[in-house]
């Protein structure tokens, strides 16, 4: 009987068989979602943005500035929408499309 080493599984988008460790490889980048600026550059967890536009703050009665500096973003999973901090706003999630990286 073959090892664990020559398992194969079946891999319904391409209706192919697959060794068990390429199939492990697909499902490892398949989770990874890429996050670009509003330039196309790749924004990784904290990378440092600035501001293209002013953006009013719902709930928050602020304006942040076109070029404020927002330091240490995080990836939320959705290719458009980053998590960060900047003083005084508490959760403040932006659309990847309004920031360019640093």
């Amino acid at each position: 009987m073959a090892g664990d080493e020559d398992a194969f599984v079946y891999d319904e988008a391409s209706g192919e068989w697959i060794s068990a460790a390429e199939a492990a490889a697909k499902a490892g980048s398949a989770d990874a979602v890429e996050v670009r600026d509003a330039v196309g550059n790749l924004l990784a967890d904290g990378d440092q943005v600035t501001l293209i536009k002013d953006l009013t703050v719902k709930g928050a009665g602020q304006t942040l500035k076109r070029g404020t500096l927002i330091k240490s973003i995080r990836l939320t999973g959705d290719p458009q929408e980053i998590d960060c901090r900047y003083e005084g706003i508490r959760g403040l999630v932006l659309r990847a499309e309004f920031v360019r990286k640093r």
